[in-house]
């Protein structure tokens, strides 16, 4: 390990090797198969994989165990999923992938001992009766009027319920602990319910099914899990896991410890959410590039190196707090900047003659693929007669610090001559449809000759040899820092620009030639992913990651 200075968690861990409690640590992360991961789930996963990597000369693993104890919402396709993402992240988990339903049986026996210890019984209410018998923060509960059936009467009716003698919701197994308790999670929890539906990974073996409070510390005991690291919600439950431990036949005793989940400005982080996102279309599926699903943040380009960075600097605390979207990004370019090789793409093309150059004629220009690092090379374009600017890199009224093209004025082509003005034409609606130049001999490369001024240059895509495209233009999905604080909920922020289509886009060859998922530099324009789902040499489509620098600071 590191002298660094650790988290408090990396400091209970060492504290609890140094003492002997454990020669290694064992940790878990426990999705349910319920929906997608999401970015607030890659700090859970950073932490645990994260940390069994640390220890990994030490015998240290992380599992990756889905708690897949409800088969109303679970599917095979969040399984898939989930693993993919876990994958893509970066981290492995080897031959240590389980599955909470594998468990049934043992679970089953778990709960058959509470009972035959006076501590679970089967309760015949319905659900409405035993949650107003719970009470509240400011009244105790009151005992079922099951609660003193005797151990026989018990052990008879949870058989009964297993083998399919109850309708749903016609019984279920509370633990018996205290319904005085301050802790609400202590008020004789259900241990256990009926459902009758197929499972995912049993099929129709069950009809009983555990609940996450009973199930999840068994899974742990079960796996010999030494740390069972989890997010601040759980904090309350705790009281109720370790009694679970303590009192099932459990092979191992697992410590819980609670650390500040992840959240971030101008998303959500509920996979109700986002299921009512895409079931309503808000949005274009799980992976839609605009939602900080994991999927969608891999479809949009996202680097998983930046967001593992990203969760490293936001750290692992015991406080709630808000990280800020912009950190995120930083990360995002922080990463990009190094690795993303430069190409030119022009979004609002206008076409520009250069009318000094002869026709039908073109040569062969040299163009860096990374300015800052030589070692990439450079690329090979076709200077022709005729080629697209960006529209706003041409200004008809310029003011004094305008130094792109202008009436009058000259610019510099990347990686090819510099340019000067000498006319242009308007349509019918008063813009311009074609800018006239002439280009001056000798400057590929060069100072320009005395007497002209040209103090920056601009990108450009030959008319010869672009090729169309789609781009589109990503922003955040919410226009409030916290969408749950909008008036009439978060669905009433839904920012509307949140993408914008460009369907004439130009672009260089090599752009078409990428291959889905690459990721490059526009120059001057952002940071740009070719799309794993639409992307094709024939029709390129291209994802903004993010642009160059905060733009949404600038105009908020």
């Amino acid at each position: 390990m590191s002298e660094e200075k650790k988290d408090f968690i990396r400091e209970i861990i060492a504290a609890d090797i140094e003492n002997g409690i454990h020669p290694a640590p064992i940790t878990r992360f426990p999705p349910e198969p319920n929906g997608y991961l999401h970015i607030g789930h890659a700090k859970a996963i950073g932490v645990n994989f994260g940390i069994a990597k640390e220890y990994g000369n030490q015998g240290a693993r992380c599992h990756l165990r889905f708690d897949d104890t409800n088969p109303l919402k679970e599917d095979t396709e969040y399984v898939d999923s989930i693993k993919e993402d876990i994958a893509w992240l970066g981290y492995d988990w080897g031959e240590h992938l389980y599955f909470a339903s594998d468990y049934f049986e043992y679970f089953y026996d778990c709960a058959v001992a509470l009972i035959e210890k006076g501590l679970a019984y089967v309760d015949t209410q319905s659900s409405d009766e035993i949650r107003a018998q719970r009470g509240n923060v400011s009244v105790v509960g009151t005992p079922s009027p099951h609660r003193e059936r005797s151990v026989e009467e018990n052990l008879e009716l949870f058989k009964k319920m297993r083998e399919g003698g109850f309708e749903d919701g016609g019984a279920v197994l509370r633990a018996n602990i205290d319904m005085e308790s301050f802790n609400m999670n202590l008020r004789d929890p259900v241990l256990y319910r009926v459902v009758h539906a197929s499972h995912h990974h049993t099929g129709d073996k069950w009809c009983i099914y555990p609940m996450y409070d009973f199930a999840h510390p068994l899974e742990d005991a079960k796996e010999h899990i030494t740390h069972s690291l989890c997010s601040l919600e759980f904090e309350n439950h705790r009281p109720l896991y370790d009694w679970v431990v303590q009192n099932c036949p459990v092979p191992s005793q697992p410590r819980q410890i609670e650390f500040a989940r992840l959240n971030i400005g101008y998303t959500v982080m509920s996979k109700r959410k986002f299921i009512q996102l895409v079931d309503e279309k808000h949005v274009d599926g799980w992976d839609d590039p605009r939602m900080s699903t994991l999927s969608g943040m891999r479809r949009r380009g996202y680097p998983p190196e930046a967001i593992r960075s990203f969760v490293e600097t936001v750290g692992l605390t015991k406080q709630n707090s808000l990280s800020d979207f912009a950190l995120l990004e930083f990360e995002v370019r922080n990463f990009l900047n190094e690795a993303a090789l430069r190409k030119m793409a022009v979004l609002d093309p206008v076409k520009v003659i250069v009318t000094n150059y002869p026709e039908g004629e073109s040569e062969i220009v040299s163009v860096p693929n990374h300015p800052q690092d030589e070692s990439r090379g450079v690329r090979e374009l076709t200077f022709t007669r005729e080629f697209w600017i960006e529209r706003d890199d041409f200004m008809i009224d310029a003011p004094k610090k305008f130094f792109r093209l202008k009436p009058g004025g000259a610019v510099r082509l990347k990686g090819a001559y510099i340019i000067q003005h000498t006319d242009h034409v308007l349509d019918e609606q008063g813009e311009v449809s074609e800018i006239h130049c002439e280009f001056i001999p000798n400057t590929i490369g060069q100072s320009p000759p005395e007497g002209i001024k040209c103090r920056t240059a601009i990108h450009w895509v030959s008319c010869e040899e672009g090729v169309d495209a789609e781009v589109r233009l990503y922003d955040r999905l919410f226009t409030e820092e916290i969408p749950d604080n909008a008036e009439g909920g978060y669905l009433e922020c839904l920012n509307s620009e949140s993408l914008s289509i460009v369907t004439n886009a130009k672009v260089e060859p090599s752009l078409a030639a990428m291959a889905a998922g690459e990721r490059c530099q526009f120059d001057r324009l952002g940071y740009f992913c070719a799309d794993s789902k639409d992307h094709d040499s024939s029709k390129p489509v291209f994802n903004r990651i993010v642009t160059l620098r905060d733009s949404w600071g600038a105009k908020n």
